[in-house]
């Protein structure tokens, strides 16, 4: 559909949409796009990486145009790189992220981050940098975070200490791996965000990365999973009425409305629009943007303002893991493909949640970021549901049966998770046990041990 609707009327709850029904596509036509986000680092003293100076933020992305990566500018700033429809870009504590490609197949995705991972290291190398994959800082406070030069972080950081005690720890001290996957219709984009969602505790479970905080235990398994807890409760959450009858594009396009708005972008710059309806935008009725009514694209812009659990765009976005190596990394988008692609892995995943109550899905969200897979869900442990869950994807992949140059279908991207599963042991627990052993309390360890 057109980027804009005319000025000279208001969108309407069908044109809003309309948006995300666009986003169905037939079968053969579903690929997947995979993030993951990193911290950088100096090598010599693990402090944070500043935007500025010879061995910054902007040398890095300077040193990577080399690999045909293009510049993406915010008026005179490099915010960011793009080539051949992947992205890099900046969170707001200078979190690199790599949003790739769509892409078909799980050795696509792999190869591609591999690539990437590997053009990063060269730079770095050159600069002194270092980059590691947790989900939460494992030692910086919030005030020795450098904040990146990019105009919607500047809105936000302003907006979130108004409506949560963690937004700024969300913004400067996370790190997350993401993925993200087609529907074909209205129908099978219910299925797949209901499933989804009720499983995305057990997605955090597995890759719980996140045990320190400024140089020591913090009592969580994963961290990051709890400062979601406290961010924002307009725009973050499991989203219950998903599971009611009747939910379809329009109920969340509803749900969109009602989350107030960030900001408003015209040519290269934010206007601040925090705390606004997105309803009085439509009617013009925004004091910052005298007689202009809001478009498509400023509606496209305002979705990604919403953090719940799954998000819903012209895709459905997963939500719920900490950041980690390099095999993590490749791990999750090949776990939820192999649930969302495979019709009998959809309805066997449905079938380990769908009994769930919203009791039941709250108490998990709740209890997984300390407990990780010890954390219990109507009678059963998450370890158990893991280790179904797991196999369900493995199924999945197995029946989609794309191979790589060796033979191997996309199966092998799910040896860490089976692991997991099966042991109950989190990546958060193997750290906390290095930590208490052979690191014997000393966190920069995981600085020479776990970098890429």
């Amino acid at each position: 559909m057109a980027e804009t609707v005319s000025q000279e009327r208001p969108l309407t709850l069908d044109d809003l949409t309309a948006y995300f029904a666009q986003g169905s596509k037939p079968k053969d036509q579903f690929r997947v796009g995979a993030e993951h986000e990193k911290f950088g680092f100096y090598l010599k003293d693990h402090a944070p990486v500043p935007y500025e100076g010879d061995r910054g933020v902007h040398a890095l992305l300077t040193g990577l145009q080399r690999f045909g990566w293009k510049p993406v500018m915010e008026g005179p700033t490099i915010i960011g790189l793009e080539r051949n429809g992947a992205n890099v870009s900046l969170e707001p504590g200078g979190q690199f992220e790599l949003s790739g490609a769509p892409l078909k197949t799980m050795h696509d995705i792999c190869e591609e981050t591999g690539q990437h991972l590997d053009e990063v290291k060269t730079v770095a190398d050159e600069l002194g940098l270092g980059f590691l994959g947790l989900g939460f800082s494992p030692l910086w406070k919030r005030e020795d975070v450098p904040v990146m030069p990019k105009g919607r972080y500047v809105i936000m950081r302003n907006y979130m200490p108004k409506v949560g005690g963690l937004g700024l720890d969300m913004m400067l001290r996370t790190c997350t791996v993401q993925a993200n996957l087609d529907f074909s219709s209205e129908a099978d984009m219910v299925a797949k965000f209901r499933m989804s969602l009720a499983l995305q505790p057990i997605a955090t479970a597995l890759f719980a990365n996140s045990p320190f905080t400024e140089g020591k235990p913090n009592g969580f398994l994963s961290a990051r999973a709890n400062v979601w807890t406290d961010t924002d409760p307009d725009r973050t959450g499991l989203l219950d009425f998903v599971f009611e009858d009747g939910f379809d594009f329009e109920r969340y396009a509803r749900y969109a409305l009602d989350v107030p708005m960030y900001f408003a972008k015209r040519g290269d710059k934010y206007i601040d629009l925090a705390g606004r309806s997105f309803r009085d935008f439509i009617d013009g009725g925004i004091d910052e943007l005298p007689g202009e009514r809001a478009t498509i694209k400023d509606w496209a812009d305002h979705t990604t303002t919403l953090f719940p659990e799954v998000r819903l765009k012209t895709y459905l976005e997963m939500r719920g893991a900490d950041a980690g190596p390099w095999s993590r990394l490749c791990a999750l988008p090949a776990l939820w493909t192999g649930v969302f692609y495979d019709d009998a892995a959809l309805a066997a995943a449905w079938d380990l949640c769908k009994d769930w109550t919203a009791e039941d899905r709250a108490g998990l969200r709740r209890d997984v970021p300390r407990l990780g897979l010890k954390a219990k869900v109507a009678g059963r442990t998450a370890q158990d549901v893991a280790r179904d869950f797991v196999a369900i994807a493995k199924s999945g992949l197995k029946s989609r049966a794309h191979l790589n140059g060796g033979f191997l279908d996309e199966t092998i991207y799910l040896g860490d998770l089976e692991e997991i599963a099966e042991t109950g042991i989190t990546p958060a627990e193997r750290l906390l046990a290095l930590y208490d052993g052979a690191w014997k309390g000393d966190i920069n360890r995981v600085f020479e041990d776990f970098a890429y």
